[in-house]
């Protein structure tokens, strides 16, 4: 087997490695651990989303992997270290989605700003609620971009347009950074020191041990009152039971989250319930044109390992 499809994932770039190689598709694989680790056993190559889970016992089971290609950008289902160790080449083609996710970023502000989903319910339900429905301008007020990494920074040239200031929190950033001058953003020592600045708070970190739930009781009382918070990099890195409190407590303005820490919920929340909060079901790289470019990039590096060439998009084995 030259494919493992693990996922339903679909796409005529899929379409024609199947026409070259040997695919499988197993799209409810992932659910299973005892089965997907015995079909891994003959695979060559998998290809996943982020609800397969590639842990070190799962890789173990995979004599013959010799890369995985990610359809996405978050790497947290995938044991990296264990690939690089088994010499298995991990693909993600880590710029295929940036513009799509800061685009709905960007969304996510002005529809919590303005009050877009609120205005749009109550006018579908009959009402004209204008005084109801009146919200902010995002010109002057100040945003904290939480990870200044490629999503961040296209988030950054967008709000600046819009006019608003900029504060960023990255402890891999430096000073001399050329997108900090050309957005004239403020680079903050701490999170703690941006947070408390910000009107605005969007989070584009990658979820690490170190990120789980960086945003949490704390953090969140250290925010102004009256703040926003935009989540669209991983559910994990917010403890969504302190922000429901900030939330319920008056203490946050409003919320709008794309990524959630189970998915899909499993239970349902006091988030459903609240006119200030936008869910959305982790759609940020949906969009025809990041979801072309992501599939092409997979399966263009799948196709060059299977050629025995190294693959462009490569995360953690160097090209030599």
């Amino acid at each position: 087997m030259d494919i493992l499809i693990t996922e339903d994932l679909q796409a005529p770039a899929i379409d024609a490695l199947a026409a070259k190689f040997s695919v499988v598709r197993e799209p409810a694989l992932w659910k299973d651990t005892e089965k997907l680790k015995a079909a891994l056993a003959e695979a060559r190559t998998v290809m996943v989303r982020n609800q397969t889970q590639l842990t070190a016992d799962v890789l173990a089971a995979a004599p013959k992997l010799i890369g995985i290609g990610r359809v996405g950008v978050g790497l947290d289902n995938i044991d990296l270290k264990t690939a690089t160790e088994r010499g298995i080449t991990v693909i993600a083609p880590l710029d295929a989605n940036a513009v799509s996710v800061a685009e709905l970023t960007l969304g996510l502000l002005l529809a919590l700003a303005r009050k877009i989903p609120q205005a749009d319910r109550s006018t579908k339900a009959g009402g004209w609620d204008r005084r109801g429905c009146t919200g902010i301008e995002l010109a002057g007020k100040t945003l904290a971009i939480c990870g200044f990494g490629r999503i961040g920074k296209l988030v950054a040239k967008r709000a600046a347009a819009f006019g608003m200031r900029l504060v960023v929190s990255d402890p891999f950033v430096k000073p001399g950074d050329v997108t900090l001058a050309e957005t004239a953003a403020t680079l903050c020592t701490t999170l703690e020191d941006a947070l408390a600045q910000a009107d605005f708070v969007t989070t584009h970190s990658p979820l690490t041990p170190e990120t789980k739930h960086m945003f949490n009781a704390q953090t969140f009382a250290v925010m102004k009152p009256g703040a926003f918070f935009v989540n669209t990099s991983r559910g994990g890195v917010v403890d969504e039971a302190a922000l429901l409190a900030a939330l319920q407590s008056g203490h946050l303005a409003g919320a709008a989250l794309d990524v959630r820490e189970v998915e899909p919920p499993k239970e349902r929340s006091a988030f459903e319930t609240m006119e200030n909060v936008i869910l959305l079901p982790h759609v940020g790289s949906f969009t025809h044109e990041a979801q072309t470019r992501t599939f092409e990039a997979v399966c263009t590096d799948l196709e060059r390992l299977l050629r025995g060439e190294p693959a462009l998009n490569m995360v953690n084995i160097p090209r030599l």
